[in-house]
């Protein structure tokens, strides 16, 4: 069983998609890091990325080709800053050639280089891709990665693509979570903050959690600062803005805090607070389909219900309470290493539930957990967050991370605040589905979904939809 931190679930990211734009990324960087180690770097003469499956299908919409030029360039995208990106972009289609890792020129052609197998898939995954370096000497170096979701990569003879050892508790389903819990008389988030401990001292996991959550509303605050339209075709306008805009009758507060806090002080009927958590939700999907910052939770598809969910609660709930962002983050995170253990998180593999089904019913968890549930009441709220996302398909429009997906990240947000809701007005005792079932029937409707409805742009929405956009 993969051994894995909440804050591999819950990260630093950046736009538009955790799978096509992440993974590809992270992947560029480790088979450069490769080449470097072995003193190969300096010698490549030649090189050559070929994406399969999902990664060829939707690449384009995803920027799965940018993310690559990026890794290889040797860019981190926790820290790249937008304007540089688009430079660096420009600069390697203006004059077909690249700095590998910045340093070494290569003369390369993104539109040759990169090769779209549209009609071929690798067998492990449909998120395949192979580098292929060309040594002065003639020698060939090739490598298979695979983007598994939520930015993971695995190599073609990887078993894991955790890389974390000797952690204190086994954790193979939500069971366990309730006997460790009650065996050490924990809440939820101290259980997963014990847990932490086997990787990180006690600073490290408060810093991180308070850095996700700066982050979060940072994302949030430029999203609805922000107007135009998309990138990549589709024309989508940005809406974030205008509902601020309009509830703030065009003033503009640069404070983030101080903007939150209004927000929560003013009309805080029904009404006004949906609009807001719809806000918050499309605020981050905005920001994410255009390569913006986000924070990762457990994909960048479904990066803006953790963000609607835990933002509502520190705007508006009345019981909120020095910490809660630290308790939230750490049990969400909990949840999705669970789904990502036992079923997946990437809609490659599952469709759209295993992404926006996922966050919600993370979101839903540590909803409940701030909320003062109980253990039981947190994996419940999971659970019917999840129940209700059973079957859910991803078909992106054009292969854009836009449509219909900016909008689910509004719907999973109601569903979790829906599901905490319920899980804190039941007794669990009487629950006749648990969270470890809805996770296995999740996992077993990923394996019979039709693959055409598996991030593909091959049925549903993607093909009802008439639009004139990239290849795809």
């Amino acid at each position: 069983m993969e051994q894995l931190s909440v804050f591999d679930i819950v990260k630093i990211g950046i736009g538009p998609s955790s799978s096509h734009t992440m993974g590809p990324w992270t992947a560029a960087s480790t088979f450069l890091h490769l080449l470097d180690i072995d003193g190969n770097l300096p010698k490549t003469k030649e090189l050559f990325v070929d994406l399969y499956g999902s990664l060829a299908k939707t690449g384009i919409g995803h920027g799965t080709d940018k993310a690559v030029q990026m890794g290889l360039s040797g860019y981190d995208y926790t820290a790249v800053k937008h304007d540089v990106l688009q430079q660096v972009l420009a600069s390697v289609k203006s004059r077909n050639s690249i700095q590998l890792q910045g340093k070494y020129p290569l003369s390369f052609d993104p539109l040759k280089d990169i090769i779209f197998h549209y009609n071929e898939s690798l067998p492990k995954h449909p998120n395949g891709m192979r580098f292929t370096a060309v040594l002065e000497n003639g020698d060939v170096i090739q490598k298979v990665y695979f983007s598994v979701g939520g930015g993971f990569i695995q190599e073609e003879n990887q078993a894991s693509a955790s890389p974390r050892e000797n952690c204190k508790y086994t954790i193979e389903s939500a069971r366990d979570i309730s006997r460790l819990c009650e065996e050490n008389n924990w809440n939820f988030s101290q259980f997963v903050f014990e847990k932490e401990k086997s990787w990180f001292d006690e600073a490290t996991i408060k810093n991180t959690c308070e850095q996700l959550s700066e982050i979060i509303l940072q994302t949030v605050h430029k999203g609805c600062h922000t107007s135009g339209i998309l990138p990549g075709g589709l024309n989508v306008n940005r809406r974030a803005t205008r509902w601020n805009s309009e509830f703030f009758k065009g003033a503009e507060i640069t404070d983030e805090k101080k903007w939150l806090s209004e927000i929560g002080a003013c009309r805080n009927n029904f009404e006004n607070v949906l609009a807001w958590v719809s806000t918050f939700a499309l605020a981050t999907n905005e920001e994410n389909a255009g390569f913006g910052r986000v924070v990762t939770a457990p994909t960048n598809g479904a990066a803006g219900v953790i963000p609607a969910v835990l933002l509502y609660h520190l705007a508006f709930s009345e019981k909120k309470q020095p910490g809660d962002a630290l308790r939230f983050l750490l049990v969400a995170g909990e949840i999705g290493a669970l789904f990502k253990k036992k079923a997946t998180i990437s809609a490659a593999l599952g469709g759209c539930q295993a992404e926006i089904g996922v966050s919600s019913a993370m979101a839903a968890a540590g909803l409940t957990e701030v909320k003062g549930g109980s253990v039981e009441q947190c994996l419940m709220a999971a659970e019917i967050a999840m129940e209700h996302h059973l079957g859910l398909t991803c078909d992106p429009v054009g292969g854009l991370v836009q449509i219909p997906c900016i909008e689910r990240n509004s719907m999973g947000a109601v569903k979790a605040i829906t599901a905490c809701n319920l899980a804190l007005q039941s007794d669990p005792a009487n629950a006749v589905v648990s969270l470890d079932s809805v996770i296995q029937t999740m996992w077993e409707t990923a394996l019979d979904m039709n693959s055409r409805y598996k991030e593909t742009s091959e049925a549903g929405l993607a093909t009802n939809i008439s639009v004139n956009v990239p290849e795809c």
